[in-house]
């Protein structure tokens, strides 16, 4: 039987089987979720014949807020002596290709089968493209993952490029930038690359934007936005890094960036303040119902207890404050691979009463 395999941040497993949960439900779908408090990974299963692969279908990837990838397939049992034989059975029994992605959970025993899944990978390829289960050609075919919990287990799955991550295991490969000053940057960076298609970068991240980073000190996010040539806002009582102060493209504001109100509109405010998530989402709708801002990118920290039941939470307050003001807007929200306990939100302002944002 087929089942959905959803990769999460460790710790994270009941939010994920959670939302999973929710969502199977307004499908009509019947299914249940199995989890292993971290185990970074949370199988979802359907009874039903086939309604796994329904569940995938209808869903948006891109709308999980705690699922990182996510993969179709079932599990097997294989010998040590021969795992590949297994496998291409697995194979046979589903789509073609066009690449492979060996995997593991995002976990210390899943880094542990590092030297495995390096050891096979050739081989395993070698064999796929001979027996034409994946060919590079076909561009448009799903992806194979072939994830391993132990040495004896594994899952074969796939996923489509249009309804997924684009990363093997939802983790994309960023590299840390040393001119900046907080390896917080990577987390805007990640919240552009998830958010932001890469081909409208040019028209909504460009040079001579105008931007406000609360809480910026000492200026990770703030780097990002002047890399992007924008001029910024830095607020925040601590001090700023001076190679930013340097650049001449940012103006620092001593103050609570709660309490911040910009002198005119910018396209762009971005927050990563550590306070209750509730505080933050009603940062949030008032920098958009009041024009502040064209776009946002902001993090909830999220509590100890209940966190999917208070993100949802935090998205409705905005939502509603939107609907209030006659301002729709595109809202997404995504636990980063970048994120630890807090999940990124994206909002994108496409009308606002009887105007149209540019």
């Amino acid at each position: 039987m087929q089942e959905l395999l959803l990769h999460c941040r460790p710790g994270f497993e009941s939010e994920a089987a959670a939302e999973m949960q929710e969502l199977a439900g307004e499908q009509g779908i019947a299914g249940y979720a199995v989890t292993r408090d971290g185990a970074a990974v949370v199988r979802f299963v359907c009874p039903e014949q086939g309604d796994a692969g329904r569940l995938m279908r209808r869903l948006n990837f891109r709308e999980l807020i705690f699922v990182r990838q996510w993969a179709l397939g079932s599990w097997l049992d294989v010998p040590a002596e021969d795992r590949i034989a297994p496998i291409l059975a697995a194979c046979a029994q589903g789509p073609i290709a066009s690449q492979l992605w060996l995997e593991t959970a995002d976990t210390n025993e899943g880094k542990a089968l590092a030297a495995l899944t390096k050891k096979l990978v050739r081989p395993l390829q070698t064999a796929l493209t001979k027996t034409r289960f994946v060919r590079p050609a076909k561009t448009d075919a799903p992806r194979l993952h072939v994830l391993f919990e132990s040495g004896e287990r594994l899952f074969v799955g796939w996923s489509w490029a249009d309804n997924a991550a684009a990363w093997p295991m939802g983790i994309p490969r960023l590299k840390f930038p040393r001119e900046a000053p907080s390896r917080s940057t990577l987390k805007l960076e990640e919240a552009w690359h998830h958010f932001i298609p890469r081909d409208e970068w040019d028209s909504r991240l460009a040079p001579g934007m105008t931007a406000v980073d609360l809480g910026a000190a000492p200026g990770g996010w703030t780097w990002q936005l002047v890399n992007r040539h924008m001029k910024v806002t830095a607020v925040d009582n601590g001090p700023m890094a001076r190679s930013l102060m340097d650049s001449g493209q940012v103006e620092h504001v001593q103050a609570d960036g709660y309490l911040f109100k910009p002198k005119k509109p910018v396209q762009w405010m971005v927050c990563d303040i550590v306070d209750k998530p509730a505080r933050s989402s009603a940062l949030l709708a008032r920098w958009l119902t009041r024009g502040w801002c064209r776009e946002a990118i902001i993090n909830f920290k999220l509590p100890m207890k209940q966190r999917y039941r208070e993100v949802m939470q935090c998205l409705e307050h905005v939502q509603d404050a939107l609907d209030a003001a006659d301002i729709r807007a595109a809202i997404a929200c995504k636990q980063l691979y970048t994120d630890r306990e807090e999940v990124t939100c994206h909002v994108r302002v496409l009308h606002a009463g009887s105007y149209r944002v540019q």
